[in-house]
């Protein structure tokens, strides 16, 4: 291993990297400054086993972060890459390693957390779920438009200054820490066909018809964003985010912006006949959320249908999928989750069950069928909106669902009320749930709890506090976004016998 410093930066010959890391990184360990003392540096897009050249760029009293200069010997992990955009683009971060290195490391996260902060004995833990997809498995993405494309170093001393200026504009993704600039994305393998060519011909669109892009810091324009959602039975659905200035709203569109919009979305509608609903929403804002707008249906219905299969012989489930909805972005993977979930729930009919942090009902829905009752409780208002219509759509009558905040609702006058719960299953966001909630958890005394999380590490952080009153008896980690380091997991915890 050879090292060259000048003031400005330190290169690295020979590095090889040892092991994967959180967010994404890869790790290698380094003596940089000749004390003896090897420091943790952290690499993004390279493998475990790559022998390689760094470039330092960041180095602090404990840790370094370093960037690959080139590859001198290709790890075994290695594999062929299926994106385009691959170390550009800030999301998967993983797709140059081998799937079962992948699922192998994911395993190891879990592991790790629950053992390290949650003193969780994990002998009990299950091998990690695989994607049976681990290409085009998503439902949903979402593009942004923006008047500033983004350049590699490589590409803008290419293009020059002048050429660059006269770019019109990029339709993708932000590029990693940047607000402003977008990465035009010609290829994504998150989303099946025609997801890629929907977004294409918008953009070209938009090219060949002079729509102006949307600048983020002036706030101007006119395509501000996309998103495309389809289900696994074939619907398909398109939102287009426009801005139009001033107070203007869906309602009093200009004739100018009635003549920009509806022949793009009449393009829409009669090149992809498998779109089964072109909705928009005009936003003008300052931050590019639509959840307190109104959005309008131009063609087609204002939701598509996602079915899922039953648990163990189950009733097929539909669920009605509108642009505000929160749904599994993997929906095969989502059913293998919620299988987990009912087989730790364990009902035999006449359970009570609660399900926090509830959504648009999924879990509970999913549940309904085998329990006496289900009862639901979301802070978002439109998400329980939809586990409604959605339960009655199945024909459920034994859910009710609440909106509030879970460390108010959840009291003893509510449980008198709605019944002492025998399940709880929890799914709260990456924070976890509030300390408040653990208290009414352990108070509650539910004989089981399912605890579904998308951060082992706050999940771990809960399984401490619960410890307590209750045993961690099953461990299921699920792999629900291939490529990514995120992994989710779901653990069945005991009532200890007094």
């Amino acid at each position: 291993m050879k090292m060259r410093k000048t003031k400005k930066e330190i290169i690295v010959e020979d590095v090889e990297i040892l092991d994967a890391a959180a967010e994404g990184m890869s790790i290698a360990r380094l003596d940089l400054d000749g004390s003896g003392q090897e420091m943790v540096v952290f690499v993004p897009f390279v493998v475990p086993g790559d022998i390689v050249d760094l470039k330092i760029f960041k180095k602090k009293k404990s840790y370094a972060e370093g960037r690959a200069l080139s590859i001198k010997r290709p790890s075994s992990k290695r594999i062929e890459l299926q994106c385009p955009h691959f170390g550009n683009c800030g999301g998967c971060k993983w797709q140059n390693m081998d799937y079962e290195e992948q699922l192998r490391y994911k395993q190891k996260q879990v592991k790790d957390n629950l053992e390290r902060l949650g003193n969780v004995d994990t002998h009990t833990m299950r091998h990690i779920c695989g994607s049976e997809n681990i290409y085009y498995y998503r439902n949903k993405l979402e593009y942004t438009f923006s008047t500033k494309q983004w350049h590699t170093l490589e590409e803008m001393e290419q293009l020059g200054k002048e050429a660059i200026s006269k770019e019109r504009g990029a339709l993708g993704f932000h590029a990693p820490q940047l607000f402003d600039k977008v990465l035009n994305i010609e290829h994504c393998a998150l989303q099946k066909d025609p997801s890629n060519d929907i977004r294409l011909a918008v953009r070209d669109y938009a090219f060949e018809h002079d729509l102006p892009f949307y600048d983020i810091r002036n706030h101007t324009g006119f395509l501000r964003n996309l998103m495309i959602r389809n289900s696994s039975i074939g619907e398909w659905m398109v939102v287009l985010s426009i801005a139009t200035g001033g107070e203007q709203t869906d309602r009093t569109l200009t004739p100018e912006a009635q003549e920009m919009l509806f022949p793009l979305l009449e393009m829409l509608k009669a090149k992809f006949p498998q779109l089964t609903s072109i909705q928009y929403v005009v936003n003008n804002k300052f931050n590019d959320t639509y959840n307190d707008l109104n959005i309008i249906t131009y063609y087609g219905k204002d939701h598509i249908i996602e079915t899922m299969e039953g648990y163990n012989g189950g009733k097929t489930l539909e669920f009605m999928i509108n642009p505000k909805s929160f749904f599994q972005t993997n929906s095969l993977q989502a059913q293998r989750l919620y299988s987990f979930v009912a087989e730790f729930a364990d009902l035999k009919g006449e359970e009570v069950v609660y399900d926090l942090y509830t959504g648009t009902g999924t879990i509970a829905l999913f549940l309904a069928e085998k329990a006496k009752k289900v009862v639901g409780i979301e802070y978002v208002e439109e998400a329980i909106a939809d586990a409604r219509i959605n339960s009655t759509h199945n024909g459920f009558d034994n859910t009710v669902f609440y909106a509030g905040d879970m460390a108010k609702v959840l009291t003893e006058e509510f449980i008198a009320q709605n019944g002492r719960p025998d399940v709880v299953v929890t799914d709260p966001p990456r924070a976890g749930m509030h300390e408040k909630v653990v208290e009414q958890l352990l108070m509650t005394e539910a004989p089981t709890i399912v605890y579904v999380s998308c951060n082992p590490a706050t999940q771990a952080r809960d399984l401490e506090l619960l410890s307590s009153k209750y045993d961690v008896v099953a461990i299921q980690p699920v792999d629900m976004f291939p490529h990514t380091q995120h992994v989710e997991n779901v653990v069945k915890l005991s009532l200890k016998k007094h």
